[in-house]
């Protein structure tokens, strides 16, 4: 007499079958194989933190053809395309459509370097991606796109006032995109001054989250306050290390408080780029200063 397999619980049975189609719609292969593996892991994690970075994010599959298995490419936007992710056999790339505008200060970048839009992230097995500079990069492309939506005489409109001394008058954010709005509108010499401290401040200490507070861009280390700070004067830029005093050797300006010291950078300056990125270095792992 055969014997009756045992029945499944309809709930078990449910929650596997739920289970299945949330990942297959997650992560489900680029290729017509089930990967099954290290890709498909390493597509979903990067999936959640572009969703962490932007909640209003948009996803959507695309380009679906034969030799992708008809499944598509998954592609993120908001106000157009941000990034689209795929899976080769010996790579998960992150493609970011305007990528070669984007400041990545962490050198995330190590795929199609020569183009001259787009930028791409190939991530290997046992690879990980630096997970705040990654947000950063998905949120400073979401900026983009976002000042690319505004018409040429509304971005004329709304430029940033200049305050006493030609000093950018921005609002108080946090993150790069301030930053750079703040940067943009530094007057004459006094922009490219920002940009050299900008990218030597993070190439220096690329774990520092920025700001924007009291119309100046702030850099500080989570945990240890903010360690550095630039403002625009009518013949120079300012530079504060709050913790100046420490620092070896002590940057030349004075201050009334104690342990603030000043670096003033004049139009004809020549910045000694390799003090300074030892000043950032040393600046960075002391602790800075909490208002």
């Amino acid at each position: 007499m055969a014997t009756k397999a045992p029945k499944k619980s309809a709930k078990k049975t449910a929650k596997k079958t739920a289970s299945k189609k949330i990942v297959a719609k997650t992560v489900k292969s680029n290729t017509k194989e089930d990967l099954g593996d290290w890709r498909e892991e390493t597509l979903a994690r990067m999936r959640v933190l572009i969703l962490e970075a932007d909640p209003r994010m948009t996803e959507e599959r695309k380009w679906k053809k034969p030799s992708n298995g008809m499944v598509g490419v998954p592609v993120w936007s908001h106000n157009g395309i941000v990034c689209t992710g795929e899976t080769y056999k010996a790579v998960v790339k992150l493609t970011f459509a305007h990528g070669a505008k984007l400041p990545d200060p962490s050198q995330l970048f190590n795929a199609s370097l020569e183009g001259g839009t787009r930028r791409a992230i190939d991530i290997r097995e046992g690879e990980k991606v630096d997970a705040r500079a990654f947000k950063a990069l998905v949120k400073a492309a979401v900026a983009f796109n976002g000042a690319s939506k505004i018409p040429a005489k509304s971005k004329a409109a709304k430029a940033p006032a200049l305050l006493s001394g030609g000093n950018p008058q921005i609002a108080k954010a946090d993150g790069d995109a301030p930053v750079q709005a703040y940067i943009a509108a530094m007057p004459g010499w006094k922009r490219e001054v920002g940009r050299k401290l900008d990218k030597i401040i993070m190439s220096s200490a690329p774990k520092a989250h920025k700001a924007v507070k009291w119309n100046s861009p702030f850099y500080g280390i989570e945990g240890r306050g903010w360690f550095l700070s630039f403002h625009v004067f009518t013949r120079y830029v300012k530079v504060t290390f709050f913790n100046g005093g420490s620092l070896k050797p002590i940057p030349p300006g004075e201050s009334k408080n104690k342990g603030v010291r000043y670096l003033d950078i004049h139009e004809d300056d020549q910045l000694n780029e390799a003090q300074f990125t030892k000043w950032v270095k040393q600046a960075s792992k002391l602790p800075g200063w909490t208002p």
